[in-house]
């Protein structure tokens, strides 16, 4: 039987004397969306960080397409296909939009493709393509957030991983975003969403994992979640 696309095996990690992570366990098929969800502080952020090769973990294994990538540096965790979108998007507000989704395509194998890649996120996010001279400080957030996940899409990722990517969107934009997501994960491209907007995840998700001090406290499909009533109570205002 073959591994899952993405195991994480009893990860412990932290900063200085704070351990956030206790033992999180979880793992995900390729061409799955799957979901983390929970309140803040409770270890999100810090698991990208050990995904993305940001945060070295203290135990535990992170294993992605068969290969172990826990303590590999950050490049080259992106070159075996693991892209993470951040919070906030990052990007440099006083170059180009097309410099900006250039900087995807820096490395050898992305270079290669880089213009199939750009005509790929254009047809994604057509807005963007009357922008690709303008600064992209000068976008609205939800444009700048097409062009960070833009950006990511320019490295030829295996496994999105999207960190809060309706933070600071407005809601028209915000569901344009979701679609886009949508479209993605119909063509094949695992993606890995941590979300404000919890409904939203959850109604994408094949799989999803309730995180809480640092481990998971519930895990099932993203509709199991959503009628799930602590779920429900918990993150979705239900009482």
């Amino acid at each position: 039987m073959a591994e899952p696309f993405l195991v994480v095996e009893d990860l412990h990690a932290g900063y200085a004397n704070l351990t956030v992570l206790h033992g999180l366990d979880l793992s995900m098929e390729a061409g799955e969306v799957a979901a983390l969800v929970g309140a803040n502080g409770a270890g999100k952020s810090t698991t990208l960080r050990c995904l993305s090769g940001l945060l070295k973990p203290r135990s535990g294994t992170i294993r992605f397409a068969g290969e172990v990538i826990s303590g590999l540096a950050p490049h080259r965790i992106v070159e075996l296909g693991l892209v993470q979108v951040p919070e906030g998007r990052l990007l440099f507000p006083a170059m180009t939009v097309r410099e900006n989704l250039m900087i995807g395509a820096t490395l050898p194998g992305p270079r290669k493709h880089m213009n199939d890649s750009l005509e790929m996120v254009l047809a994604y996010f057509p807005a963007l393509r009357e922008k690709l001279p303008a600064r992209a400080g000068s976008l609205s957030g939800g444009q700048q957030q097409m062009v960070a996940i833009g950006r990511a899409l320019m490295s030829r990722p295996r496994l999105l991983v999207l960190d809060e990517p309706s933070l600071g969107i407005a809601p028209l934009l915000v569901q344009e975003i979701f679609n886009n997501i949508r479209k993605l994960a119909e063509e094949g491209l695992a993606i890995l969403l941590v979300e404000q907007n919890i409904g939203n995840a959850l109604s994408l998700s094949h799989r999803a994992w309730v995180l809480e001090n640092g481990a998971i406290t519930i895990r099932g499909t993203g509709q199991e979640l959503l009628s799930d009533s602590k779920v429900q109570a918990a993150y979705l205002g239900v009482q």
